[in-house]
């Protein structure tokens, strides 16, 4: 069995993971480096994507995503390295030659041709008979939603309709990977969370291989089957994304992927199964020993907002819990929650999700006690200091 060891930022790290090769792939990255000049815009990635998978890449904006997608797609190529789609080195194919469609987020339609010119234009081109072009360009307009604009122009389309041509002349070519570099970019925020959820109706659909870059955590939990976060030109981590989001890897992972209370502690004891921290004001924190990844003894728990459970003055928490204090500050109304802002007695601000129904609202000032599982409880080494310069 072949097998290729990934280091999830490429840094040296010790491999986290083995991947039988034998199992379909479409996308292989093997210690892909790209560079301009001086600058390293991805720096020695390695990454298997299945066939079938919806994946995604994540990350701000500068990371290296979209460079990484230019080159699978073959707009680009790296400095070193090796990109194998379905198992053939493509590292410097030019993009025709390779299996692959990508869809922009500007849409890139003609303007002078219908719907169904639009869609049926590179079957034109590549000569396909004229009935199977009229059957194709008909069943894809339907997988779309759009039959019933064929005749229209781009023009008199909305930019979710547009953004669903684009995807419907993408796909009739049956390529076996569909690139998407942040197509849902230009659509306002209803019409863009409809389209996640078209976009994954699509893909499960069809069955080809989606690879979706985007910077926004929403739309790749949304739709990802896996993911992989980005930052500085290395994969930070790859998984599910409730995986990903329960047990991030590294604090920028944690702080980027949702939001995360990130709370300084020393570890005081470690058990087969349980495992003690202890925080600056001296509580004292329990987590699963599963969760320790680091032999490092000073760490940062992190618990996700709405995993903290508000304990009301009588209620006793139970032994298996973990409990800090803190004092309630500002608030803000999201419609089915209210965000609170908390300051624990070692001065750490903390991030509480308090679901409307059925909770009266905490005052501002309101001294609470802050439960949570151990379970809930995710560990990680603090990053390094950033370098400053003069």
């Amino acid at each position: 069995m072949e097998q290729l060891r990934v280091s999830p930022a490429g840094s040296g790290k010790a491999a986290t993971g083995v991947i039988d090769t034998r199992e379909r792939q479409d996308v292989r990255l093997e210690n892909v480096v790209k560079t301009f000049g001086d600058y390293v815009a991805v720096d020695n990635i390695s990454l298997i994507i299945k066939s079938g998978e919806f994946f995604s890449l994540l990350g701000p904006s500068g990371c290296g995503k979209s460079t990484t997608l230019a080159m699978i797609g073959g707009f680009d190529e790296p400095s070193s390295g090796a990109i194998y789609l379905g198992g053939t080195d493509v590292s410097h194919l030019p993009p025709y030659r390779r299996d692959v469609n990508t869809v922009f987020q500007s849409y890139a339609l003609f303007p002078h041709l219908s719907v169904a010119e639009n869609v049926a234009f590179g079957l034109r081109r590549k000569g396909v008979p004229k009935a199977d072009i009229t059957r194709r360009v008909r069943d894809m307009l339907a997988l779309v939603d759009l039959e019933k604009f064929v005749d229209r122009r781009p023009v008199q389309l909305s930019g979710g309709q547009q953004q669903r041509v684009a995807l419907a002349r993408a796909l009739v070519n049956r390529p076996k990977l569909l690139l998407l570099d942040e197509p849902l970019g230009a659509l306002d925020l209803k019409l863009r969370k409809q389209m996640q959820l078209e976009l994954k109706r699509i893909q499960a659909e069809i069955g080809i291989t989606f690879l979706f870059v985007t910077h926004d955590q929403e739309e790749a939990m949304v739709m990802s089957d896996r993911l992989a976060v980005m930052a500085g030109g290395r994969i930070e981590q790859v998984g599910a994304p409730a995986d990903v989001y329960d047990n991030p890897s590294s604090e920028f992972v944690a702080a980027f992927l949702g939001v995360s209370n990130l709370i300084p502690g020393q570890i005081t004891s470690r058990a087969a199964d349980t495992s003690w921290l202890q925080l600056a004001d001296g509580t004292s924190i329990k987590v699963e020993s599963k969760k320790l990844k680091t032999s490092a003894s000073l760490v940062k728990i992190g618990v996700r907002p709405e995993k903290f459970r508000i304990l009301g003055e009588s209620e006793t928490a139970g032994p298996e819990w973990n409990v800090i204090e803190g004092i309630v500050g500002e608030a803000v109304y999201l419609g089915v929650s209210h965000q609170y802002a908390v300051e624990s007695r070692s001065g750490q601000s903390l991030t509480v999700y308090v679901q409307n129904l059925g909770n009266p609202m905490l005052r501002q000032g309101e001294v609470v006690r802050l439960a949570w599982y151990p379970e809930h409880t995710f560990v990680i080494e603090p990053s390094p200091p950033a370098a400053t310069g003069a």
